[in-house]
């Protein structure tokens, strides 16, 4: 198989995190570890979930994209991504809608971006509340030109995304195995 890499977006609490989750334990999909300068959420570790850095630190890298989102950096690397692909053919990563982009444009070939969606407002702020983010950083995050951005679909990414109505896991979980087994990707054995 070709390597390929699957871009996670959408607007925060859609779910971004849980899918990678669930892409790298049932298939064989390894997810790419990128960086930041944000502080550790609870249970968070260094290395596992991201590579956590400080402002300096951060540049120190060789980035395929970064952005700034809520006052922090947030990046991928080419190193990063490399180092998965030489143990799986397959990368996974969760990214912001300007993200998917910069992937699509620099590695067209090996890009599938699947970009999750949530009716539910209500929903959207209790998971955030569950990962242990405070209420007034919830409201400034739901509030910010990110995630006000990445609410919908930018024209960039019209017609090269799969898109996923993620209120609801056991439909996503299917809507997940199919798009997998489209792309050639089995499940782990």
């Amino acid at each position: 198989m070709e390597d390929k890499v699957i871009v996670l977006c959408g607007a925060p609490g859609s779910g971004k995190t849980t899918v990678r989750s669930y892409l790298t334990e049932e298939f064989a999909a390894a997810p790419v570890l990128t960086h930041t300068t944000r502080q550790k959420r609870r249970g968070e570790r260094d290395g596992v979930d991201y590579w956590f850095e400080t402002r300096e630190s951060f540049f120190a890298n060789h980035f395929l994209e970064y952005v700034e989102y809520d006052g922090n950096l947030y990046g991928s690397s080419r190193e990063a991504l490399e180092r998965v692909w030489k143990k799986e053919p397959v990368a996974v990563i969760v990214l912001d809608t300007k993200g998917a982009e910069t992937y699509l444009r620099k590695l067209p070939e090996q890009t599938e971006v699947i970009y999750l969606r949530i009716a539910d407002a209500k929903l959207q702020r209790e998971r955030m509340e569950r990962r242990g983010d405070d209420a007034d950083k919830i409201s400034r995050r739901l509030e910010s030109h990110e995630a006000q951005r990445d609410r919908s679909i930018p024209e960039e990414l019209s017609g090269h995304v799969h898109v996923i109505e993620n209120d609801a896991w056991e439909d996503t979980r299917r809507k997940l195995d199919s798009l997998m087994q489209e792309w050639g990707v089995a499940k782990r054995s």
